[in-house]
Order: C-alpha cells, then structure tokens, then sequence
C-alpha cells in the first residue's frame, strides 16, 4: 500500500508541474516524448512501419516468446501530444507481460490535423489489420484495440465507425479512462468533474482545452467525437474499461460502460481505487498497474 500512496503523492506533484508547464500544446509534446523513452530500447524488440494508408506504426515484441495476438494501441494525450516516442515505454511493458505484439499507431495530431484526421488514421491502420490479417502473419480474432484516455476514445469511436460501415467487427476493445464527452465546463452532467477537475494530473480547465483543439465547433455533437451521444451502442465488440478514482473522466466511463450494457454487449468495468488519470503509465511494480494488467490478461485469455 506505501508503495501505492508513493505513486499517488508522485504523480500529484508531477500534475502541479504539468500544469504550469504545458499549457501549449507544442511543449507538451516535447515534454511527454522526453519523458516516456525507455532508458533501455531494446533494438530487436520493435520495428518501424506504415499500414493502411501510409500512417506510421511501431511494432513492440516482448523479449524470449512468440506473440500470441496483436493489440493495436491508440495513445493518450489529449489528442494534441503522444506518440511513440512517449509511449515507448508503455508499449514495451504492454507487449512484454501481456506476451503480445503492441502495434503503436502515430495518428495526426490536432491542433494541426483536427478531427476527423486522428480518427481516420486509427480507423485505417485498424481496417488494414482486420481486412487483410494474413498480409501481417495473424489471424483477425487475435487482434484487440486498446487505448488510454484520448487514444481509449478513438478506440471506442473505430468501433462504432465500424459496426456503421459493416467494413470489419473488431474482436475486443479495452479502454483506459476514456474521453466520451464533448464539454468539460461546468455544464458538464458528471460530478467527477466537478470533484476531480482541479489539482490532479488532468484538469476540467486542460479538457475543455483539447477538446477546443480537436473538434471544431461544427463537429461536437458527432458521436464520433463523443461516443456517449451515440443513440445506438448495440452490436459493440466486448469491452474492459478502467475507470481512475480521482479522475475527472471516471464518470464518463462507467456511463459508457454501463449504457454499453445495457444495448446487449459483453462489459467488464473497474474503478480502480487511489488512482489518478494516466496511472497506467508508472511501472508496472506499482499495485495498481500490476492489478491492471492481470485483469487484462484475464479478460484477453477469455476471448
């Protein structure tokens, strides 16, 4: 538990530093890339790549054992920052305890590239994978999505568009805190926002920021965008979802969860205690993270 309470006291500290620091987006990407590279990459353990078309991707293999699946990995950041770089740490640990292959998609980034461009290059690499798993030596029900925050967004959102176009039917999400609303302001309807939206790492005044950087005015209320405005959630693929105690999003996500459920789909849902947006980050010798991904591995071996 001291351990836990270490993490917990970390990463508050670290918030109040983020949010002096990283007020412009351009500084946050240079600050979260600086941060998340390994301070050991392992050269034979990923590779560089393109899939769908011609979005970059970055292909993690845990070390001494053939992978068992493909998880393909929509980053968080606000939609604004992220990447590889700051995620190559993660997607390491991810692919090393999970005995998978992490595919690490670099979707465009708003401001830049707003919305739907993100959406479009995680759709594409995800469409590639399904449509033509033989082409990447898999089979298509061995590959899951899974993202964090706004990356668990776009994965919530891959799947939706999918299941309108009917072009592929993913096998399984798993969504870390995710983003699924459009309006963090004080007309939000989740009391986490209210509860959580100051003095921790992700602040209701920083949503309202990238959400402005991601979505023009005009496409707010697409479903797309805020998957929670879907009015149809039926035919979802089987989902596990994280929600963080002192996180602002929580409530959004086990409303998700929850509406998921009941349009029919398979939903596993936990809110995990003490924990703050963006835990999934810190070492996997932390309780928490070590929780996550038993309960990831669990729900994988039971597709």
């Amino acid at each position: 538990m001291l351990f836990e309470e270490i993490a917990f006291a970390v990463l508050s500290a670290a918030s109040q530093v983020a949010n002096q620091l990283t007020d412009h987006y351009l500084l946050e990407r240079r600050l979260k890339a600086a941060l998340g590279r390994p301070a050991i990459f392992h050269p034979n353990r990923w590779r560089n790549l393109t899939a769908g078309n011609g979005v970059p991707i970055h292909l993690f293999f845990p070390q001494d054992v053939a992978p068992s699946g493909v998880l393909l990995f929509f980053h968080g950041g606000g939609w604004t920052s992220g990447g590889t770089e700051s995620y190559a740490r993660v997607c390491q640990v991810m692919a090393q305890i999970t005995r998978r292959c992490v595919v690490s998609v670099d979707y465009r980034l708003a401001p830049e590239h707003p919305f739907p461009a993100g959406l479009d290059d995680c759709y594409s690499v995800t469409e590639s994978f399904y449509t033509h798993p033989s082409r990447w030596g898999i089979r298509g029900q061995d590959i899951v999505l899974i993202g964090d925050s706004a990356g668990a967004n776009l994965c919530a959102a891959v799947s939706l568009r999918a299941r309108d176009t009917g072009d592929f039917l993913p096998t399984a999400q798993i969504l870390l805190y995710p983003a699924l609303w459009n309006d963090y302001s004080e007309n939000s309807p989740f009391p986490s926002l209210r509860e959580n939206g100051q003095n921790y790492l992700l602040t209701a005044r920083r949503l309202q920021d990238y959400m402005s950087y991601y979505a023009p005015q005009e496409e707010k209320n697409n479903p797309y965008v805020a998957p929670l405005l879907c009015r149809d959630l039926s035919r979802q693929p089987p989902t596990l979802l994280f929600s963080a105690e002192h996180d602002p999003l929580r409530d959004e996500g086990e409303t998700y969860a929850a509406a998921l459920r009941r349009a029919g789909n398979q939903v596993e849902c936990f809110r995990v205690p003490n924990a703050l947006h963006g835990y999934f980050s810190l070492s996997p010798r932390v309780p928490i993270v070590r929780m996550t991904y038993g309960r990831i591995n669990r729900f994988l071996k039971n597709l």
